[in-house]
């Protein structure tokens, strides 16, 4: 079993407390060094584009009730720099890379592209630049793009359509990245039909094109550096659309992205389905192509019984959560709350051993998130440092 870490870094408020940026980010690079020399495979961190705190004072504020920032990295590329600098073993990850915005899927493949080319310049490199891409979480970082209907049938359809731009875009972004040179007319088009809707009524209310005008439109062109490593990059793609993710896998190999939440038969379809499209040139498919995230709370504070550690990372976890669903919807929803912390990994080392040998893979790669609402540095750290020393031993190197 593979164990790597995700970072949020989201400056939101905990009990009264926000920290400011600086702090932020010398505890996130602080844990970053940590985790190489407790040995997670890759860290993994999250990206977000535009701030939340002007987005909410808009008319239509996606989450009025968040206080700070959803996340502070924007561009994983400049964070890996400075990650592969301060530490000696770990991989680094982006979750997710939003290929829409920021100039799109081309100018996305072309700072790929340079990144590697720096990254490897020492013949030597091995460390690997894993870069998860999707749409976005928030149509407010894509609007400033050009991303937006542009149509009335758009507008009624804009869920439809978004998915088939993210098809497209994943198209140019991984033929890019692949050193094609092509232009926009060699793009397979966006064709929409009533399988795509959820009702015939649906299809029905749409009553626009069956086929999509592009969202990017350019002369034949071809991606630089042309001279670059890109056996030091992996690719996981983060859609549950099984179209798009065999898409990818026609170009190069892509792993997926599941979530906690995600209901077990779907990640078993998903893994029986990847078998059959992933790309040739990455080999068999294996589950640790399909990263999984997995919220810790962890106590093993000396002293105390197995019954109280497992209380007191009960009490940590339903705060955590109670404190994200007050911020993003408003009100408090007591069953996600409960759902949400049953799916966590939570209680002491014994019990957590418990809990990952019930619900994962012998050879699954979890992602697991220490600083999910909390900015206690020191008890980031200290979890970290438990789950690797007295809980990733009981799992690493068994056979499946």
């Amino acid at each position: 079993m593979k164990f790597d870490v995700f970072f949020a870094i989201c400056q939101t408020e905990v009990d009264g407390f926000m920290p400011d940026e600086t702090t932020m980010w010398r505890q996130f690079f602080s844990q970053v060094e940590l985790a190489d020399r407790l040995g997670f495979g890759v860290a993994w961190v999250a990206e977000t584009h535009l701030s939340c705190e002007i987005q909410k004072e808009l008319p239509e504020a996606v989450i009025p009730h968040f206080k700070g920032e959803i996340g502070l990295n924007t561009d994983i590329l400049q964070v890996a720099h400075k990650i592969f600098g301060r530490t000696k073993r770990l991989h680094v990850g982006s979750a997710i890379r939003n290929i829409f915005c920021n100039g799109g899927p081309l100018a996305h493949a072309e700072a790929i592209r340079t990144f590697l080319a720096l990254h490897g310049l020492q013949a030597a490199e091995s460390r690997k630049l894993n870069i998860g891409f999707a749409s976005g979480r928030f149509d407010f970082s894509n609007r400033p793009y050009g991303i937006v209907p542009r149509t009335e049938a758009e507008k009624r359809a804009w869920p439809v359509i978004k998915g088939k731009i993210l098809q497209q875009a994943t198209e140019i972004f991984l033929r890019a990245l692949r050193g094609d040179i092509f232009s926009s007319q060699d793009v397979k088009p966006m064709r929409l039909a009533e399988r795509d809707f959820r009702t015939a009524d649906d299809w029905k209310a749409y009553a626009g094109p069956t086929v999509v005008p592009n969202y990017w439109n350019f002369e034949r062109v071809g991606i630089i550096p042309r001279q670059t490593r890109l056996d030091l990059l992996n690719l996981t793609i983060g859609t549950h659309d099984p179209v798009c993710q065999e898409l990818a896998n026609e170009i190069l190999p892509v792993g997926v992205f599941n979530l906690s939440i995600t209901p077990p038969e779907v990640i078993e379809a998903t893994h029986e389905r990847m078998r059959k499209h992933y790309h040739r040139d990455g080999g068999p498919w294996r589950r640790d192509l399909m990263p999984r995230t997995a919220m810790v709370y962890i106590d093993a504070t000396p002293g105390l019984s197995e019954t109280e550690r497992n209380s007191r990372a009960q009490v940590r976890a339903k705060a955590a959560y109670e404190n994200y669903w007050r911020a993003m919807e408003g009100t408090l929803d007591a069953r996600k709350v409960e759902q949400a912390v049953g799916n966590a990994l939570v209680g002491s080392p014994a019990e957590i051993i418990k809990q990952i040998g019930k619900r994962y893979n012998p050879e699954d790669r979890v992602m697991l998130w220490f600083d999910f609402n909390i900015h206690d540095n020191e008890l980031i750290e200290r979890s970290m440092a438990w789950f690797m020393e007295l809980v990733a031993p009981e799992f690493r190197g068994k056979p499946a």
